[in-house]
Formats: C-alpha cells, sequence, structure tokens
C-alpha cells in the first residue's frame, strides 16, 4: 500500500513559493507559521490565528496572556487551521487561494498580529486588493507545488494533541503555557479534489 501524501509539508512548500514569488507577501517567513487540520467553523474553509499581540508583545494592557508555541525550539506568530471543507469540498484553485487568503491577513510586520487594513469587515479594501494578488499568483504556481492541491485521497496532516486555548490564564497553576510539537500529532484526512468531467463524445452512426 503506499504511503499517504505528506499534506503539511506541501502546505508549507507553497507557503515558501508564494513568498518567494509574491512582493505582497515576501514579508512571510514560512518557518514561524505552523499548519494544522481542525474541526468545522461554519462555513470556513480555513483560519489564521495570531500568536501575538500589538507590537508583537505576548501580553497586553488587560494583562491577558498568549500561549507560547514552539516547534522543535522555533517559535510560532501564526497558526493556520485548515477546516473540513477545504479537504472536502474545494477545487484545487479553491485551496491554493485559501492557503493565499490567510496568509494575506498577516501584519506586514510579521510580528504575530493580524493587518486591521485586511480583514474582513474593513470596508471592501480586502475585496479589492486580495483577487488580484491571487490571479498572479495563480499563474506563476509550479505544477509540483500544485500537484498535492489536486490529489484525491487519504493524506497525512497535522492535528493538535492538545489544542492551546486563545489566552493563558496566568492565575491558574495548571494552564499550560507552552505548547511543542509534543501537543501535536500526524492525523489522516481525506482530500476530496473537484475533477471536471467531460462527456465521452459518441461516434458516428455506423
Amino acid at each position: 500500500m503506499p504511503k499517504r501524501p505528506d499534506f503539511t509539508q506541501a502546505v508549507h512548500a507553497l507557503i515558501r513559493h508564494a513568498a518567494s514569488t509574491l512582493e505582497a507577501l515576501a514579508h512571510i517567513d514560512p518557518e514561524r507559521v505552523l499548519v494544522v487540520a481542525g474541526e468545522a467553523r461554519r462555513a470556513s474553509r480555513a483560519t489564521v490565528k495570531p500568536m501575538r499581540f500589538t507590537s508583537g508583545k505576548r501580553v497586553d494592557s488587560l494583562g491577558r496572556r498568549k500561549p507560547l508555541v514552539t516547534v522543535h525550539g522555533v517559535p510560532m506568530l501564526y497558526v493556520v487551521t485548515l477546516r473540513p471543507l477545504f479537504f472536502r469540498r474545494s477545487t484545487p484553485r479553491q485551496r491554493v487561494a485559501t492557503v493565499l487568503h490567510e496568509l494575506f491577513h498577516m501584519s506586514k510586520k510579521f510580528d504575530g498580529t493580524l493587518d486591521h487594513r485586511r480583514r474582513h469587515g474593513a470596508g471592501d479594501r480586502f475585496e479589492r486588493a486580495f483577487p488580484p494578488i491571487e490571479k498572479r499568483y495563480w499563474r506563476r504556481i509550479t505544477p509540483e507545488v500544485l500537484a498535492p492541491f489536486a490529489y484525491d485521497g487519504e493524506v497525512r496532516v497535522r492535528m493538535w494533541l492538545e489544542k492551546p486555548q486563545t489566552f493563558v490564564q496566568s492565575d491558574r497553576a495548571s494552564t499550560r503555557r507552552v505548547y511543542t510539537e509534543k501537543h501535536l500529532f500526524e492525523g489522516v484526512m481525506r482530500l476530496r479534489s473537484k475533477v471536471r468531467r467531460v462527456a465521452k463524445r459518441s461516434g458516428p452512426a455506423v
């Protein structure tokens, strides 16, 4: 039985290629972005979670603290969670666009915060700015980078064994403050790709 493809690796390859290809995403450091598969959230295909407050701080003015997530000693600044709709009801282009979409939300300072000008509900600025970037990248994506997003079958992807809370409750000694690769595991998701079917033409009547 062939080994299931590593989809986490495929998404990171896409992020690296997009960051090196598009000026709009040149500030992205793929090594500081954690990609996981997670539970459904309404009709969302993916979400991005910032791991820092304003100015890259882990503690805000209210005393709330962000948990520290590191993978092999590298602190993660963002967590991109791929939702079931990403795997089950998306075309290859939609999947690529979804990843780019989440990257586009990240601050240009790449400090673990989101760009408030690139959030939903901030007028139509986001809706105008993102489509040209997606189209530009679609013309530049290589077959090697694209191929995993058109795969149909089971794939391996990182998941949380123990999911970090949004904020650390510092007044509780039992609250975990640091999460590492020990709190992740490699699970299996069924990637179902939409394939455009071409109707067979019947031959000439004999």
